[in-house]
């Protein structure tokens, strides 16, 4: 794949025949055209330096010692689809010459040709490529403001992810995302893959938590026909399922110690077994891994492997929580009215100052998930073109706002725990409803019932 991607660099001319007089003669006509040109003897050398560095437009004679023209066509081609060769050939090879046109060179010219001719031939073919560049340039530039839509937020802290997403996602590294329930990590997540060279490629998510050792390995590598009862068929993981893509696996401080082994030995080797097979299989993937725990803590209590955290751990991205970035909730509310708006066929303008207050004050324990949560439901059920108070949910507009910004601080588990609690009497204890009001897993929601004792 091309190394090219400033539109706006010096063009480079590469000729290639081993007449060395013709060649210093091509590179003379163009001492003082605006693109650098370098001469080559033979097709090795030249497409040895192209690999490293991609020429623009190749200027190739037919008939090369070792490999012919044609050859430095293909290799060409098959490197960069975008570069450019015009074929130079005597008069009794035109011909061969017509059907490299049809294997994509720009065009052919007989020797011996007039300056005027190979400039213009030549001038053509490198404004072609870049007329490529600039669209590629554009249509990335556009991908990657389009990318962001679903990270809303002006704030430093926010900015700031944004920046380390720029930098991270066009590398082959793996990535730690690490932030409480509902800031969005798998959305960041999928945003890595879609800046990154992989983007073609699938992106394929696993949330490790709340299941067996058996179910994950099942899911993750796959496994062979006959390796268990009712395995009638071979089937493939979802880290084969996701080769030279990306394989997400959010929660993953919750993975059984005997899988952090397993993935251990692939992020080490990339290679897998499938259940019950013996050939190991080559997977390129990128790894990009996901919790809401602090991992160096769980290894410091044996509760996670230490040498699978440093793997994982190459770049790590932290999202801020949303009570430390209140002046995005405005942006975030108007994000999302325009979202359900289009999607209940609705017609609501904004929030109200009083209103706007109260979800500015809200701790939001359930983060930017929760807030989505609380548009939905209120453009949903709002009759009027201005969110009030009163549209808002029971629980908040129950909240005075002098007492939560007096009250005495209380952790993160207390807002949580009681904010479980509201929905759950609100929904009658059932925790399907719950879990879906909370946009969290119900295996998630029995996880915190049980540690909150809800249960």
């Amino acid at each position: 794949m091309s190394t090219r991607t400033d539109p706006k660099a010096k063009p480079r001319l590469a000729v290639v025949d081993d007449e060395a007089i013709t060649a210093r003669e091509i590179k003379r006509h163009f001492a003082n055209a605006p693109c650098h040109v370098d001469v080559f003897s033979d097709g090795e050398s030249f497409l040895q330096k192209n690999q490293t560095e991609p020429f623009d437009v190749v200027l190739c004679d037919l008939r090369l010692p070792g490999m012919s023209g044609l050859d430095v066509l293909n290799q060409v081609k098959k490197t960069d689809p975008n570069g450019e060769v015009i074929i130079m050939t005597g008069y009794g090879a035109v011909d061969t010459a017509i059907a490299a046109i049809k294997k994509g060179a720009f065009h052919y010219i007989t020797k011996p040709f007039k300056t005027a001719e190979i400039k213009s031939l030549v001038f053509r073919a490198l404004e072609k490529v870049a007329l490529v560049k600039e669209k590629e340039s554009l249509k990335k530039a556009l991908f990657s403001n389009h990318s962001f839509m679903d990270l809303v937020g002006n704030s430093r802290a926010v900015s700031g992810v944004k920046k380390l997403i720029r930098k991270v996602a066009p590398l082959t590294c793996n990535v730690l995302i690490q932030g409480e329930s509902g800031t969005g990590k798998e959305i960041v997540a999928r945003i890595v893959h879609e800046l990154s060279p992989r983007n073609h490629r699938p992106f394929v998510s696993f949330n490790c938590g709340g299941f067996t050792e058996e179910l994950i390995a099942n899911e993750l590598f796959g496994h062979e026909k006959g390796a268990f009862t009712g395995a009638v068929d071979t089937r493939i993981g979802l880290i084969e399922a996701s080769h030279e893509g990306t394989i997400f696996l959010d929660e993953i401080g919750e993975m059984p110690a005997t899988m952090q082994v397993k993935l251990l030995r692939f992020v080490q080797e990339r290679k897998l077994n499938r259940i019950g097979g013996i050939r190991p299989v080559s997977v390129d993937t990128r790894l990009i891994a996901a919790t809401n725990q602090d991992l160096k803590e769980l290894v410091a209590a044996k509760k996670f492997r230490e040498d699978l955290f440093y793997r994982l751990n190459v770049v790590l991205i932290t999202l801020p929580p949303l009570r430390a970035r209140k002046d995005d909730i405005p942006l975030l509310i108007r994000h999302f009215l325009s979202r359900y708006n289009s999607g209940f066929c609705k017609a609501i303008e904004g929030v109200d100052n009083d209103a706007l207050e109260i979800l500015t004050h809200y701790p939001f324990p359930g983060n930017v998930r929760e807030l989505q949560n609380i548009i939905e439901r209120t453009v949903a059920l709002c009759d009027d073109q201005i969110i009030r108070p009163k549209d808002l949910p029971p629980d908040l507009q129950r909240l005075d706002i002098d007492s939560m910004e007096e009250s005495r601080p209380v952790s993160l588990e207390e807002v949580e725990k009681e904010h479980i609690l509201q929905v759950l009497r609100q929904t009658d204890f059932q925790k399907a409803r719950t879990a879906e009001i909370l946009k969290i897993p119900r295996t998630t929601l029995w996880r915190k019932m049980k540690r909150y004792h809800l249960v």
